[in-house]
């Protein structure tokens, strides 16, 4: 096998653990909670700290690659996460499993960013469309097949084996890194933004605490609120910083690239949408279908056989039609499966809806492989590492705010009329988050024709476009 198909191979081994572990536990609260003496609405608390983590500790993830090398803070991103397992695993009270989620997760927000960081500094820019293709696999996998998995695993055998399971898969990456990964030339290492670390920190860590804490109420609103309210002061305050200061944490300047932002901006408008798909319809399934989670799970599944199928053709799409073409099609149909959704009933045949999940995530698929390649399209090595750790931000922050979104139009019609939600609550909010997918739609038909990942000529030509 040849190196620019191992590397991101290897990678990918990381990455599915770590999105399999995030989505499994969803389907355990009830079960941990049980044994460690809480409830399980408390526990939502675990799932708040590891996003928590992963905001604070992202932006600092590029300044950490160069510093100590991509490869070494990759593999000790890989030991962190395994021991933050080994300690979710042991825990016996609310707040050991809390901190030990908040560990998993300082591991976690340094896999993803450092192994998209690797990828665009070890592989040619005309070939990174299809070493970011078998990359992304674990991401559109993971949180489809996690939870039947994990109903399994705590149905059949235990909890625990949901976070023992990452000790081998974790040290089987460790083991090929070792072997296989070479160190590579990094940048020289600028002096940390410790100021801008810590409002960087807070902003995010302030905006998904809150957003969270809103849409799973383990605590009073006005946590999440007051949340909100600090993390928006403290992204005013990085704003004065980052315009007095060198060398930023997260130099926003990048935004200047044409390319760069209509990538990030119209991505976070497909991931605010399609952010709530994994969390509505499984509910819509069990609660206004009356499946069971296992049953939902292998409904759910489906969209992981489209999500696959599309790494095999994926370049060959993007080369015949070109990024606007496909990033156009891509958000469109995905949107039409969303807006689908929403017409579904009990009496639905199960194989027409699993047709269109195959349909549906063969081009949602299509978007996060050619985003991953397109956001580094006009932007020069030197920067990677800053274009990496900011796409990386907006990537988090908007599927925590696509959750957020679905989960209040949801909760808001269902605060309408009392009771459980309504099928046609479930539709409505479909309907919602379509509309807001078809906005990414619109947004990428600025792309230029001309725009490719050869060299930056094009790039030039799009910010003409502009």
């Amino acid at each position: 096998m040849s190196a620019l198909r191992l590397t991101p191979l290897i990678l990918a081994v990381a990455l599915f653990m770590e999105n399999m572990d995030s989505t499994v536990i969803a389907t355990s609260l009830a079960a941990i909670a049980r044994d460690i003496g809480t409830e399980p609405i408390a526990l939502k608390l675990a799932l708040t700290a590891y996003l928590v983590a992963l905001a604070i500790f992202i932006p600092v993830s590029s300044w950490m690659a160069d510093r100590f090398g991509a490869r070494n803070v990759f593999r000790w991103a890989m030991i962190v996460f395994i021991i933050g397992s080994v300690c979710c695993a042991a825990s016996n009270s609310l707040l050991t499993f809390v901190l030990s989620r908040f560990l998993q997760g300082m591991g976690g927000a340094m896999m993803t960013p450092v192994a998209r960081l690797v990828l665009v500094r070890v592989t040619p820019r005309n070939q990174l469309v299809d070493a970011m293709a078998w990359l992304s696999i674990p991401g559109l996998i993971g949180p489809i097949v996690g939870p039947p998995i994990g109903g399994a695993i705590t149905t059949f055998a235990s909890w625990h084996w949901i976070f023992l399971i990452n000790v081998p898969i974790g040290l089987l990456g460790v083991l090929l890194v070792n072997k296989f990964l070479p160190e590579w030339h990094r940048n020289e290492p600028r002096k940390l933004d410790f100021t801008g670390f810590l409002l960087a920190g807070t902003t995010f860590a302030g905006w998904v605490f809150g957003i969270s804490v809103l849409t799973l109420p383990a605590l009073p609103a006005s946590f999440g609120y007051g949340a909100m309210i600090l993390g928006t002061a403290a992204a005013a305050a990085y704003w004065f910083h980052f315009k007095r200061t060198e060398y930023p944490l997260l130099d926003l300047r990048i935004f200047r690239r044409p390319l760069f932002r209509l990538t990030v901006i119209g991505g976070t408008f497909f991931r605010l949408g399609t952010g709530a798909m994994p969390f509505l319809f499984p509910l819509m399934l069990q609660l206004a279908f009356g499946l069971s989670p296992f049953e939902s799970g292998m409904v759910t599944f489906a969209s992981a056989v489209g999500a696959f199928a599309v790494k095999f053709i994926a370049e060959r799409i993007l080369q015949r039609l070109g990024f606007r073409t496909s990033l156009v099609a891509a958000t469109f149909i995905t949107a039409l499966g969303v807006l689908a959704m929403g017409f579904y009933t009990p009496g639905t045949p199960t194989p027409v809806m699993l047709g269109k999940l195959v349909v549906t995530g063969f081009f949602q698929s299509l978007f996060w492989t050619a985003t991953n390649a397109f956001t580094f399209a006009d932007i020069e090595d030197k920067d990677a590492g800053q274009a990496n750790v900011i796409s990386q931000v907006g990537v988090q922050l908007s599927l925590a705010f696509g959750v957020a979104l679905g989960g209040g139009v949801l909760e808001g019609l269902r605060l309408l009329h009392g009771g459980e939600p309504l099928l046609a609550d479930f539709h409505m909010a479909f309907y919602v988050i379509a509309a807001v997918t078809l906005i990414s739609t619109v947004l990428f038909m600025r792309v230029p024709k001309s725009a490719t990942m050869h060299g930056h000529a094009h790039a030039a030509q799009g910010e003409a476009a502009e």
